[in-house]
C-alpha cells in the first residue's frame, strides 16, 4: 500500500502540480511557450500514469507502449517550447533558426558517436525496442543542444540557468535508467524515478523567474557553427572510408547538419544579393540608372577639398512633353538625356538625377574646363529626340558654381541655375 500511495498517487500528483505551476505562471510575454510546455509535461504525465498503472494493475491494453509513446511526444513540445521560454521577447530570424539547428544537430551528432553508442543496448531483432532505446537518449541530446544554444545565443539569464538544470537533470536521468537497464540493474520505484520529477520541477519552476525580455540580443558565433558542419561532414566521410566502425543512427543528425547548412547558405547567399540591390536601388535612379540626389550629396561632401566644379541642369520645355506626349514618352526622353550627357562627359565626372527634369554633375579639374563641358552638355541637346516616330525639341539651362572649400557649393550652383534658366543665359557661373 505505501508503494502504491508514493509510486502512483504521490508521484503523479507532483507531475501535475508542474503542470499546473506551467500554466499559472504570470510572467511569461510569449503566447506559445506556456502551451507547447504545459503539453509536454501533460503528455510526459499520461505516460507515467501508464507505467505507474502497469506495475500494480493487470491492465488488458499495450500499457508499456501507450507509455513510451506519451514519453516520446514529450520531446517535440519541449523542444518547440524552449526557445521562446528563454526569451519570450524575442524573435528569431530565419537564419538565427538554421544556425540554431545546425549547432544542436553538430552537438547531437557529437553526443550519439561518443556518448550513446557505448551504452546502447541491443535488443536482437525487436524493432519497438530498438527504436525506443534510440529514440529516447538522442532527443534528449537534442533538447540539451538546443537549450545551451539558446542559452549562448540569447545570453544567461536566471531563467535560463533554472531551465538548463531541468533540462540536465531530466536527461542525465534518462541516460543513467539506460545505463541501469542495459545492466539488469533498474528496478520500479527507486530513488532514480524522481530524477524526472526533479527535472520537470526545475523546468516549471523556470516560468517563475525573470527572463531576457531587456537582455542583450546575441548571435551564434560561427566557430560553433563551422566546427558543427566540419564535424558533420569528418563523420561522414569515416563512415564512408570505414563502414560498421560509428552506429548508422549518427548519419541522421549528420545528414540533417550539413543539409541545414546548405540551406542556410543559400538563404544567406539571398539574402545578401537582395541587401546589395537594396542598397544599388536606395542611391540609384530607378529610370535612368544614373546615381540620384543622395548620392550626389554625399560626394560633394567628399568633394570639399577637391579643384572642380558642380553643375546643375534643368531640361527647357519639358513640361510641355509631358502634357502634350504623355508621361511615356516624356519617360523615354529623360532615358536618352541621360545617354547624352553622360557619353559628353570625361571619365571621373559624376552624373547624377536629381529628381523630374534636373540633373547634377561633379566634375575634377579646372574652372575653365568646367566651363568648356557644361557647353558641351548644352549642345548635345542641339537635335531633336525622335520618340515614336515624333521629333522632339528640348533645351537645358546650367548652374555652374566652382569648388572653393566653401559649404554653400549646392547653393551657389543652385542660383546660378535659376539665373540662367530666367535670363535664358544657357550656362551661368558663379
Amino acid at each position: 500500500m505505501k508503494g502504491i500511495w508514493s509510486e502512483l498517487y504521490l508521484y503523479n500528483a507532483i507531475a501535475l502540480c508542474a503542470i499546473l505551476t506551467v500554466t499559472s505562471a504570470p510572467r511569461i510575454n510569449d503566447r506559445y511557450a506556456q502551451p507547447f510546455i504545459a503539453l509536454a509535461l501533460a503528455v510526459w504525465s499520461v505516460g507515467a500514469l501508464l507505467s505507474s498503472l502497469s506495475s500494480y494493475l493487470t491492465i488488458e491494453a499495450p500499457t508499456q507502449l501507450l507509455s513510451n509513446i506519451a514519453y516520446l511526444l514529450f520531446y517535440p513540445f519541449l523542444i518547440l517550447g524552449l526557445p521562446r521560454l528563454i526569451s519570450p521577447s524575442r524573435r528569431f530570424s530565419t537564419l538565427e533558426a538554421f544556425d540554431a539547428s545546425i549547432v544542436g544537430l553538430g552537438l547531437t551528432t557529437l553526443g550519439t558517436v561518443f556518448f550513446l553508442d557505448p551504452i546502447l543496448p541491443h535488443f536482437d531483432g525487436d524493432l519497438t525496442k530498438s527504436f525506443f532505446a534510440i529514440i529516447y537518449p538522442i532527443a534528449d541530446v537534442i533538447v540539451i543542444s538546443l537549450t545551451f544554444t539558446a542559452l549562448a545565443a540569447q545570453g544567461v539569464t536566471r531563467r535560463g540557468l533554472i531551465l538548463a538544470v531541468g533540462v540536465l537533470f531530466f536527461s542525465l536521468t534518462d541516460f543513467l535508467y539506460l545505463w541501469m537497464h542495459v545492466n539488469n540493474t533498474y528496478s520500479f520505484g527507486t530513488l532514480i524515478d524522481d530524477g524526472w520529477l526533479l527535472g520537470l520541477i526545475f523546468i516549471s519552476l523556470s516560468f517563475w523567474v525573470e527572463g531576457s525580455d531587456s537582455a542583450d540580443e546575441k548571435n551564434i558565433s560561427p566557430i560553433f557553427i563551422t566546427l558543427s558542419v566540419f564535424l558533420s561532414a569528418t563523420l561522414l566521410a569515416l563512415i564512408a572510408l570505414r563502414p560498421g566502425y560509428f552506429p548508422n543512427f549518427v548519419l541522421i543528425p549528420a545528414i540533417a547538419t550539413l543539409l541545414l547548412a546548405f540551406i542556410r547558405m543559400t538563404i544567406a547567399l539571398k539574402a545578401a544579393r537582395n541587401i546589395g540591390h537594396e542598397r544599388i536601388l536606395a542611391h540609384t535612379d530607378e529610370l535612368t540608372g544614373l546615381p540620384n540626389r543622395r548620392t550626389l550629396i554625399s560626394e560633394i561632401e567628399n568633394f570639399m577639398s577637391k579643384d572642380g566644379s558642380l553643375m546643375l541642369l534643368d531640361l527647357d520645355g519639358f513640361k510641355p512633353v509631358n502634357d502634350s506626349h504623355g508621361h511615356v514618352a516624356g519617360d523615354k526622353v529623360l532615358q536618352q538625356v541621360a545617354m547624352r550627357f553622360s557619353r559628353a562627359l570625361p571619365h571621373g565626372a559624376l552624373l547624377a538625377r536629381l529628381g523630374g527634369d534636373e540633373f547634377g554633375v561633379l566634375y575634377e579639374g579646372s574652372y575653365e574646363s568646367a566651363m568648356d563641358v557644361a557647353l558641351a552638355l548644352r549642345a548635345t541637346l542641339s537635335y531633336p529626340f525622335n520618340i515614336e516616330n515624333q521629333h522632339i525639341q528640348i533645351g537645358v539651362s546650367i548652374g555652374l558654381a566652382a569648388n572653393n572649400g566653401a559649404p554653400d557649393l549646392l547653393r551657389r550652383a543652385d542660383d546660378a541655375m535659376y539665373r540662367a534658366k530666367r535670363e535664358g543665359l544657357g550656362v551661368c557661373r558663379l
